[in-house]
């Protein structure tokens, strides 16, 4: 059986404060974009999984899919299983493609086994992988808080709209984007800057990791620049980096580093 995790981008993401326990509260707005993996299984006498068009760095018996088998395989005595990823999400980019994945292989179990899990039910599984894993068991846009991962549904429809993404050749630490970052409250509501004509956008919402990720890795801040320079109504960069997209009413073709992945007209 075969499932198409997609990618999120983040519309504004504020870190309003550091808590006791290490972890860092959030205000952002999860919207799914269709930049897409393929995600497929077949019964096996064994646990596996393989990757295919990625390098993924780490023990691949903590890959977040292997992870969410085995919380399922806890809970329903599921057969073991061959699970083949085709990576077309780029990995470090803000996307949240690994928390997609394993959403979308909790979703894939449920299907193919007929479990029953009830929609709640997977987000409680999901939630324990990741932060945002919760938002792709449904992937409808979502203002987020918490550490990412209490979701109030929202109403906001792009299709009007292009979506582009670029992936620079340059890799961002989420922990030394963590590290850098000063907490501070926000006085904008973003479930009210999101009704608003998106060219107000600009003015009106930010990326708190922008102001540090920027400074250490310029060709990113160079990248929204672009995205403006070519006729955005509003750009940013994703989570903690390092992919930056753009929102087009009219969008003419990027030239770009061969280096550098785009994705268009998304």
């Amino acid at each position: 059986m075969l499932e198409f995790p997609n990618a999120k981008i983040n519309l504004g993401l504020h870190v309003t404060e550091k808590r006791t326990d290490g972890y860092h509260n959030l205000e952002t707005i999860l919207f799914p974009i269709a930049i897409k993996d393929a995600l497929e299984i077949h019964d096996s006498n064994e646990l596996e999984l393989t990757i295919n068009g990625a390098e993924i760095p780490g023990d691949i018996n903590q890959n977040l899919c292997i992870r969410a088998f085995k919380l399922l395989e806890r809970d329903y005595n599921l057969p073991a299983q061959h699970i083949t990823l085709l990576k077309n999400i780029p990995i470090g980019a803000g996307l949240g493609g690994g928390s997609s994945d394993a959403a979308a292989l909790i979703n894939l179990l449920d299907r193919k086994f007929e479990l029953g899990i009830s929609v709640s039910k997977k987000m409680q599984y999901a939630s324990l992988l990741g932060s945002d894993c919760a938002f792709f068991i449904e992937n409808k846009p979502v203002y987020a808080t918490g550490i990412g991962n209490v979701f109030e549904e929202i109403e906001l429809d792009l299709k009007a709209f292009k979506i582009v993404v670029v992936m620079p050749d340059v890799h961002v630490s989420t922990e030394n984007a963590y590290k850098n970052i000063v907490p501070r409250k926000s006085d904008v509501n973003l479930r009210d800057v999101i009704k608003q004509p998106v060219g107000t956008w600009k003015e009106n919402m930010r990326n708190d990791f922008e102001a540090t990720v920027f400074a250490a890795h310029p060709v990113i801040a160079d990248l929204k620049d672009l995205m403006y320079s070519q006729g955005a109504l509003f750009a940013s960069m994703s989570g903690s980096g390092a992919s930056v997209f753009g929102i087009f009413d009219h969008y003419v073709p990027i030239k770009l580093p061969a280096n550098y992945k785009i994705y268009e007209n998304l």
